[in-house]
């Protein structure tokens, strides 16, 4: 097996950047719309305090798996070419970097010692808090993860809706 010419291996290595890059809308778009509606039977787990070592909002890392071990397989083993590889691990890829950010880091699933420092972690870690406060699926704010609004927007936001939904011992927190 040889390598492809550099032009497209270039080609590739963007569409896999796209690919993660793309992935934060997708992960906006099935979490406002999908987990924060129809699909808010699984993941009302993950808005109260977890009980187990796995809640059911864990099944949506399963379904979002899926696309990606397709279009791997599909890449690799089926013959469909280099772009079905390069979309498989970009989605895979994102995966990976929720993985480390939602569930280790803001979630802590998994003991550590990591304290977020820089603006940015700060940033994403208080805006996903702030995600949390609500315990609805309704009144909720911040649905991307990697990409996250001001924190002092999203209180004012929580305001504007008359704080609906929020846990009283949370309340304090954000006045």
């Amino acid at each position: 097996m040889s390598l492809p010419p550099a032009p497209a291996l270039l080609f590739l290595a963007l569409l896999f950047l796209a690919t993660v890059a793309a992935m934060e809308g997708f992960a906006y778009i099935m979490h406002r719309w999908v987990m924060h509606g129809p699909g808010w039977f699984l993941h009302a787990s993950h808005h109260r305090p977890r009980t187990g070592r796995w809640e059911a909002n864990d099944l949506y890392f399963v379904i979002f798996a899926l696309p990606s071990i397709l279009l791997l397989l599909g890449g690799v083993q089926w013959g469909w070419g280099g772009w079905a590889t390069a979309v498989g691990a970009g989605i895979a890829a994102y995966g990976a970097i929720y993985l480390g950010f939602h569930d280790i880091i803001v979630h802590r699933r998994v003991d550590h010692r990591y304290v977020a420092r820089g603006r940015y972690m700060k940033r994403i870690v208080q805006a996903h808090r702030l995600h949390h406060a609500v315990e609805t699926k309704a009144h909720c704010v911040s649905f991307g993860f990697l990409i996250a609004p001001r924190p002092e927007a999203l209180k004012r936001e929580l305001t504007r809706r008359g704080r609906a939904g929020i846990r009283p011992a949370i309340e304090r927190e954000i006045a």
